[in-house]
């Protein structure tokens, strides 16, 4: 069940590496899909570009799998895992470069990735009612309110 907090939506259906604001679809393949949380994008503002590691390079958990430029902020899209990456979102982005601030839980996913160790590195992984506990509180220090950018 999908939880929301000043505007800020935690989708049910996904793990969160609330550290790192990343939120992990596994994939019937055993891929992951991964995106920048709701309160992430809100904080970083609307997306100017993306840099993106190419599709078939490994990462390490904690590594930068694409750079996001946006009006606040340039920083890294980490990895919750280690892994290859299979897959970017390049042409969503390409298209409409702030996707990820319309709809940062569907359309707008960064990188797919087929982690080297699922089970070895998710532990720190959290479900959707942990990170709405954690980004509930985050939202009320830091008087955050979600938004989607217009079209």
């Amino acid at each position: 069940m999908d939880q929301s907090w000043f505007g800020c939506v935690v989708p049910g259906d996904l793990l969160y590496d609330v550290d790192r604001d990343v939120w992990v679809r596994r994939l019937e393949n055993g891929d992951v899909e991964c995106g920048m949380t709701d309160v992430a994008q809100t904080r970083c503002g609307r997306f100017v570009s993306v840099s993106w590691k190419h599709p078939g390079r490994q990462v390490k958990q904690g590594r930068p799998m694409a750079v996001i430029e946006s009006a606040k902020w340039v920083g890294p899209f980490p990895a919750p895992l280690s892994g290859q990456i299979t897959a970017d979102n390049r042409l969503a982005f390409e298209d409409d470069v702030a996707i990820a601030n319309r709809d940062p839980y569907g359309a707008g996913w960064l990188i797919r990735l087929r982690p080297s160790d699922y089970e070895g590195e998710s532990g720190h992984l959290v479900d959707a009612a942990t990170a709405f506990e954690h980004y509930k509180k985050l939202i009320e220090q830091n008087d955050i309110r979600c938004f989607r950018c217009e079209e």
